[in-house]
């Protein structure tokens, strides 16, 4: 108890250091916590090798409430793993100690600071120890303001579903937030009514008491069949008696010249002790699994391709369940693959993953935003989640895909029901909005197949690549129009109708091609004579191919499912800033409603007649 006492003092002073030579930061809220994870880290119980940090049976931590940073960069330097000077580049340009935690520095487990995220993050590492039967746990600090954060209790009840006795939360119950006391105060007795509801073991301590702190972390590890919640009554600012229990010092930094009167406060500081870290279990096998890719051909669905005329034998397939069979197939040579859905996996047709592999789907229900975050936390565990449930309903979980961008997270994201053209269930089931979200975030990949065999090659193209993709799908059945040796790669696109004649080239993806050809078809009857290139990869986009065919054609008409505003056709436009050639949009500028498909696309005007209609008017 003794060093411990020394190392929270230790850890206070060093909070108090970076906050005061960055004239910035979450002083108070670090403080509060600090006794709390000094003794989880020091106390025997954190077990984890900073010389090994990709150790698969290390414990892992994450700050949800992010803005504490300071503390968690004072605890890498009270166990030796930082410096003084290092402590003094906080929230400096060019320092990977930042203002909120990020993956620029080597102990975070995945950013933080949108507040309410964390505990789903540390489920999914939670679920993927118990997928890899590893020993280690997973511990979340949390906020009391947060805890007003619907995630939370997503989370809170998807792991009282899932059973993880190997998930630790940690309460903060500091009783003020940012602005005033947070709802419930330092009604202690309150959150453990909630939370004991949900199915969690819970426990209240005294926070600033460190052999009760340590007690409450001996009863985490003998806890059987449940998750945990350790419910800690803290004072905002603990340690320096001028900033205890106040309120206005939410995010303040105390001035750089007083910190030696600040460290009086603290009491006698030992400078030169350092904390250890227990050491994590070892495993029989120490290598950490891997990913492979090996090819299976031959386990491939393989589509016929049906002619676009209507041939009475042709081949329909959604390419929502050419997504479906093209997972069942990949899971082989992908032993890291993972699948969650919202509760829609019949329409998504997740269902045929789930019914081949049980053990590697993991039902999420309608919590898309927890969804995700638990995606976030199994890609940092080495998985490779492909979340999926309707495109509408992805875009209420943005904040999440956002942060999870930023954490470089290697997730697979798919959205079905794209686009008016899902028909009879209304406007609040089409993704209209999901491209331009997806485009928007760092190094995203965007995809969107329009038949069974280019779906079932992107899907294998996303699980090749290592960073956040999202895979839009069509609700309705469509013909196959490739042949199942064509290949599709990221970046590409496909020049399905071509010849030197063309005045016009037409671009498209998804359902849009199929219209487009319709056209095609129907215009080739009338000796007019248009290209149409299917543009199955939005981002990154062939910008050589449609720079071709404005050189050749002159005009190009873009047509998607999909409103204007950040879809195709702007992305077409970036492509082709500096060529002369007029780049005209069809998309979904109307508000939507319930009605056949083929009614829908004819209402927004983006079908084959409108098309039509749209090539005459240029061609005068």
């Amino acid at each position: 108890m003794e060093n411990l006492e020394k190392l929270a003092r230790l850890v206070r002073y060093y909070c108090l250091l970076s906050t005061s030579a960055a004239g910035s930061g979450h002083l108070t809220s670090s403080l509060s916590a600090a006794d709390l994870i000094t003794v989880l880290f020091f106390g025997g119980f954190f077990r984890f090798d900073p010389k090994a940090v990709d150790f698969p049976n290390n414990d892992r931590i994450i700050f949800s409430k992010g803005h504490a940073s300071p503390l968690l960069y004072a605890l890498w330097a009270a166990a030796g793993e930082l410096s003084e000077d290092d402590l003094l580049t906080f929230r400096k340009f060019g320092s990977p100690l930042e203002g909120h935690p990020s993956m620029e520095f080597k102990f975070t487990e995945a950013p933080t600071g949108s507040l309410g995220q964390g505990l789903s993050i540390g489920l999914g590492m939670a679920l993927a120890a118990k997928m890899d039967k590893l020993s280690y746990k997973t511990y979340v600090l949390l906020g009391d303001g947060e805890m007003a954060e619907g995630q939370i209790w997503e989370a809170i009840e998807i792991a009282s579903y899932y059973k993880l006795n190997n998930l630790i939360g940690i309460i903060d119950v500091n009783r003020l937030g940012q602005s005033g006391e947070t709802m419930y105060g330092w009604d202690v007795a309150e959150y453990k009514k909630r939370i004991s509801s949900f199915g969690w073991e819970t426990v209240i301590i005294d926070g600033h008491d460190l052999a009760e702190i340590s007690q409450a972390f001996s009863l985490v590890l003998s806890s059987h069949g449940r998750p945990t919640m350790i419910i800690a009554k803290t004072v905002k600012g603990k340690g320096i008696k001028s900033l205890e229990n106040k309120e206005g010092f939410h995010g303040k930094a105390l001035p750089y010249e007083k910190i030696g009167e600040y460290e009086k406060a603290l009491g006698e500081i030992d400078r030169t002790i350092r904390g250890q870290i227990a050491k994590p279990h070892r495993l029989k096998d120490e290598k950490t699994p891997r990913p492979r890719y090996i090819s299976h051909v031959a386990q491939r669905r393989l589509y016929n391709i049906s002619n676009v005329a209507q041939s009475p034998d042709k081949e329909l397939i959604a390419t929502r369940k050419a997504y479906g069979e093209a997972l069942v197939y990949l899971a082989p040579d992908f032993p890291s693959l993972v699948s969650l859905d919202g509760e829609v996996s019949n329409s998504t047709y997740a269902e045929l993953f789930a019914e081949k592999y049980p053990d590697k789907y993991f039902e999420m229900f309608i919590a898309e935003q927890n969804m995700v975050s638990v995606a976030v936390g199994m890609t940092r565990r080495g998985k490779i989640p492909f979340v999926s449930t309707f495109s509408a309903f992805l875009t209420r979980a943005h904040d999440q895909i956002r942060m999870a961008s930023y954490g470089r997270a290697n997730i697979k994201f798919v959205g079905s029901h794209a686009g008016v053209s899902i028909g009879q269930d209304g406007s609040s089931q089409m993704g209209l909005e999901d491209i331009a979200m997806f485009r928007t975030l760092a190094d995203s990949v965007v995809l969107y197949p329009c038949d069974a065999n280019s779906t079932q090659k992107l899907v294998e193209q996303a699980a090749k690549h290592q960073g956040l993709v999202y895979l839009r799908t069509t609700r309705m059945e469509t013909a196959v129009i490739y042949d199942s040796w064509e290949e599709f790669e990221i970046g590409g696109s496909k020049v399905i109708k071509s010849s030197k004649k063309d005045k016009i080239t037409v671009v498209g993806a998804g359902i849009a091609v199929h219209e487009a050809l319709k056209a095609y078809e129907e215009l080739e009857k009338e000796r007019m004579l248009i290209r149409v290139i299917d543009l199955y990869s939005i981002k990154p986009i062939d910008c050589a191919t449609l720079g071709r065919a404005a050189e050749e054609t002159g005009s190009i008409i873009v047509v998607e499912d999909h409103r204007p505003e950040g879809g195709i056709a702007e992305a077409v436009r970036s492509c082709l800033f500096d060529y002369k050639v007029t780049v005209h949009s069809l998309a979904v500028s109307r508000m939507p409603k319930s009605g056949k498909p083929e009614e829908l696309l004819a209402y927004e005007e983006i079908d084959a007649a409108s098309i039509i209609n749209k090539v005459k008017e240029i061609l005068g």
